[in-house]
């Protein structure tokens, strides 16, 4: 789905710059130039920066046996 229609970005696209490292608001407008002009698409671009955040940090946790 586009999430910002002045730069043509995508949520799939967003959620690739969390993959690759970004992890605030401030990164994925570096790395896409979302939000960088009109702004209408920085909730909705924070929303699923949260949620990219939140679906990482549960695969990268891990789990120990216990005897």
């Amino acid at each position: 789905m586009y999430v910002c229609l002045c730069k043509g970005i995508t949520d799939t696209q967003i959620r690739a710059a969390v993959e690759d490292g970004a992890s605030s608001l401030r990164d994925v407008r570096k790395s896409l130039g979302v939000a960088s002009q009109c702004g209408k698409c920085g909730i909705l671009t924070r929303e699923i920066l949260r949620e990219s955040l939140v679906d990482n940090s549960d695969e990268q946790q891990l789990f120990y046996a216990v005897s």
